[in-house]
């Protein structure tokens, strides 16, 4: 905490890792708001994980009964609304609720001035009849005003918190730390907008817990800081899981187009009676053609009967000039100039979106219209003044549409590095706090994020060593071209097989697809030796009913992917789960996606050799590999084994180049690893479980 406190006296921005369970979340809040209090500043935690965001509202209860810290849960208005309106829907109701009301107060005061004239005029004031007459012909005008917005659109909840006194709603909001479920509650039972008073309740507190999505998108961030009533500089941001900042950061900034929405912008102009709509038409008309074209000229013999309503993405671009659909759109464009007419488009959309928001505020139309002109017209300018800049990979993905069963496509801008999203807003705030059990390596996160000269802090898992151990097996190592080998198979599943047998509880295993959970876990189901229950994960299961069904058991062992929801995030505490294994490397799918972030780092940083494998693929899987390993073993009475099946893992991988994965884990963690041949494991296994008295009854026989 100290070194933390000091970092942010010096305005230092700092990375800190701690293994689970070590309280980093309470090491980094307590001297944040000590230092926020002291300053004046507003402290704002982020999480992109559920449970992690329940863990903060926990934590920020126990502050607040020790200090009087005034602390807000913040999310967006989509899962707070009472009337389920869109974003737009909801700004033209609040404006409108708002003109309401002032036209209600002016009415009110101007009849108190009608009033009191009409005194006068009783008495003989000079002047007073005309006064009088210039007051109730403005009160008219006010009446005719309000009957044409009672007409109009307006939410009632609003409406309420415009009216009426909202003392007792923050009174009882700073009780204590409110969930957004509970304010929800509170307001719908009385008929409020949870929402807004929520908003206006977050001016100057001290703290505030929310998703990584206030905080990544530029423009949210401006709004959010506006309702905190403080400037970047008064704010120090917390991030968790501050591993997933690189992809969240993405998905962030990437943008999209779908032909459908370009469809709707041409049948918008044919029904705008303006002289911009043929400039506009040129335009989106010869882009939605270029899209169809190039979706049309990648897709593969056989291959449009294989799409499904999963979006598939079709390579489009090209290393010495610009992408297909760039190249296509120019050949099909017939206009007056490109630049000029987008910029008449985009004029235009501003005028339609205009109108649309009048209409619905004067109760012309019962939904407020998204101007589909204006979308598609911001992508097209987008698309051809960014689509070849360093970073910005443009992309066609195709999809099946479940109602028609037509493929349409889409195009989309696809940002390969994070730190053009993330470096503004480390920049701007006062600082920040950067903190997960798997940010190492410190440096790669610097150059991705773009946090520059970092206070750096790394814990590792502090709890007794001879309560755990970690086993590098000699097993084949499982490359995707090896999968099907039937004495990779065989040999990998005789290891899985120990595992389940010789753990006194749930194991939990972790593979690097589905398809390869389901593999070993139709393997195992057959076998003899295998007594422990046998539990298999997919995309399609309901993975939280699975989770409780594990945990309830006494000898379960679970088959997932690393890369699914269970290996972040979930704790399996104690008895939960006692043995974790990870079986071969799992590096993410090859991808085009993929690949155009590993030339994106490779042309960033071409003075650094292998800088796109190490940035994009390397140092990932290792985080998720940790993060998986960290499942277990969550507290200082805690006890298990982990697993690292492959020998790409062991003290041989030197031999194997880059993908030997060895080297890349910290330090003292590979000081743990303990290498294992596959035919010994279960003996490793059974006398560290049998030392701690693991075993109810007596342990398995060898």
């Amino acid at each position: 905490m100290a070194e933390i406190a000091e970092a942010l006296d010096d305005q230092r921005d700092v990375l800190l890792e701690g293994a689970p369970g070590t309280g980093k979340t309470l090491s980094a809040l307590v001297p944040a708001l000590e230092y926020a209090q002291r300053t004046d500043k507003t402290v704002v935690i982020t999480t992109n994980v559920h449970q992690q965001m329940r863990q903060f509202v926990s934590d920020a209860r126990a502050i607040t009964q020790e200090e009087p810290v005034r602390a807000v849960v913040f999310k967006g208005k989509s899962s707070m609304c009472h009337i389920d309106v869109e974003y737009q829907e909801c700004q033209t109701l609040r404006d409108t609720t708002r003109t309401l009301v002032e036209k209600e107060e002016e009415r009110a005061e101007l009849t108190e001035q009608a009033e009191a004239l009409l005194d006068r005029i009783r008495e003989g004031a000079e002047g007073a009849g005309e006064a009088r007459s210039a007051v109730t012909d403005e009160l008219d005008t006010v009446e005719s005003e309000l009957e044409d917005l009672r007409d109009g659109n307006v939410c009632e909840h609003y409406y309420n918190n415009l009216v009426g006194s909202n003392d007792e709603f923050f009174e009882w909001l700073f009780a204590d730390v409110r969930t957004p479920e509970e304010i929800y509650e509170y307001a719908e039972e009385r008929q409020l907008c949870g929402y807004e008073l929520l908003k206006e309740g977050m001016e100057a507190v001290d703290l505030v817990v929310c998703n990584y999505h206030h905080l990544l998108d530029p423009n949210i961030r401006e709004q959010f800081f506006r309702w905190l009533g403080r400037e970047p500089e008064d704010v120090v941001t917390v991030f968790d899981e501050a591993h997933n900042i690189e992809s969240a950061a993405r998905d962030h900034a990437s943008r999209a187009l779908t032909e459908n929405t370009l469809e709707e912008a041409l049948s918008e102009l044919e029904d705008a009676d303006d002289s911009r709509a043929e400039p506009a038409e040129n335009v989106l008309s010869a882009f939605l053609g270029a899209l169809r074209a190039t979706y049309d000229d990648a897709l593969g013999f056989g291959e449009r009967e294989q799409v499904s309503d999963d979006w598939h993405d079709l390579s489009i671009a090209n290393s010495d000039r610009r992408d297909d659909l760039t190249l296509a759109f120019l050949e099909r464009y017939e206009g007056r100039g490109i630049d000029a007419e987008v910029d008449l488009a985009l004029q235009l959309g501003r005028t339609l979106d205009r109108e649309y928001e009048e209409a619905y505020r004067e109760g012309e139309a019962t939904t407020r219209t998204e101007c589909q002109t204006l979308q598609a017209a911001q992508f097209v300018a987008s698309w051809m003044a960014d689509g070849g800049k360093l970073g910005q990979h443009p992309l066609c993905s195709v999809r099946r549409d479940s109602g028609t069963d037509e493929v349409y496509g889409r195009a989309e801008l696809y940002t390969c590095i994070p730190r053009e999203v993330t470096e503004t807003l480390f920049e701007e705030v006062h600082a920040s706090i950067l903190m997960s059990a798997t940010l190492r390596p410190f440096d790669v996160l610097e150059d991705v994020l773009g946090v520059e000269d970092p206070a750096t802090m790394a814990y590792g898992l502090e709890y007794p060593e001879d309560r755990r151990r970690t086993l590098a097996v000699e097993a084949p190592a499982l490359f995707s071209s090896d999968r099907a080998d039937p004495d990779t198979q065989l040999a990998i599943a005789d290891v899985l097989a120990d595992a389940a047998r010789f753990t006194p509880g749930n194991a939990l295993l972790f593979f690097p697809s589905y398809a390869e959970a389901e593999r070993y876990h139709d393997r195992l189901r057959g076998r003899s030796d295998v007594e422990s229950q046998l539990l298999l994960d997919g995309s399609d299961v309901d993975t939280e009913s699975l989770r409780q069904s594990f945990v309830e058991s006494d000898d379960a062992t679970l088959f997932t992917s690393l890369w699914g929801t269970l290996a972040e995030g979930v704790s399996f505490d104690g008895d939960d789960a006692r043995t974790v294994a990870v079986v071969g490397v799992p590096y993410p799918h090859l991808s085009e996606r993929l690949e155009a972030i590993q030339d994106a780092y490779d042309r960033a940083y071409d003075e650094r050799d292998g800088a796109g494998w190490r940035y994009a693929v390397e140092i990932p899987t290792i985080r998720k590999t940790r993060q998986a390993l960290g499942r277990v073993i969550r507290a200082p009475d805690d006890f298990g084994v982990r697993l690292l099946v492959d020998k790409r893992y062991t003290q041989k991988s030197v031999e194997m180049g880059k993908y030997g994965v060895r080297e890349s884990f910290p330090r003292e963690e590979r000081a743990e690893l303990v290498d294992v041949a596959p035919t010994k494991l279960k003996f490793s296994m059974l006398n560290f479980y049998a030392d701690l008295d693991a075993y109810e009854g007596p342990p398995p026989r060898p």
